[in-house]
């Protein structure tokens, strides 16, 4: 059995793979904030000089093709739908890769709303559209961008 299958639910599996993004960032000298209770839409704050964005995390181990499916829709035990006045941010992490991929919200949450999409951290994908996620691969820089600039992104 694999560490990851390990866990009793997706939910403490979650909360693992909060702590492993924010112990990312820490790494990299980021001020980490967590908010407390579950009542905010996102999981994590990032601090950096003025800045302050609101992440929410995501991961995945379900391989589909050559890369992983993850799904970057709200749990649906609750009622909440993602936007972009509430998050800025989505961090994902291919768990079976330990490859995370930092998106703008505003890629996901734009006109074009998309509930997944697959991450191929492994071979590029076989259909070039796919292939546009690959460049937030590692892309921990995108914790400096301030909000206006990370919104652009939808454009």
């Amino acid at each position: 059995m694999k560490y990851w299958e390990r866990f009793k639910s997706y939910k403490e599996r979650g909360e693992w793979v909060e702590l492993e993004f924010m112990a990312q960032a820490a790494k990299r000298r980021f001020a980490v904030c967590k908010p407390w209770g579950e009542t905010h839409y996102y999981d994590v704050g990032i601090e950096h000089r003025a800045n302050f964005l609101r992440v929410q995390v995501k991961s995945t181990s379900y391989r589909r093709n050559a890369g992983y499916w993850c799904e970057f829709s709200p749990n649906h035990e609750t009622n909440r739908e993602y936007s972009l006045e509430r998050l800025d941010l989505f961090a994902a992490y291919v768990i079976p890769e330990d490859g995370w991929y930092l998106i703008p919200a505003a890629l996901l949450l734009g006109a074009r709303h998309k509930g997944g999409l697959p991450l191929s951290p492994v071979v590029p994908p076989v259909k070039r559209k796919s292939y546009c996620y690959e460049c937030y691969r590692g892309a921990w820089g995108m914790l400096k961008k301030s909000r206006n600039e990370l919104a652009r992104y939808g454009r």
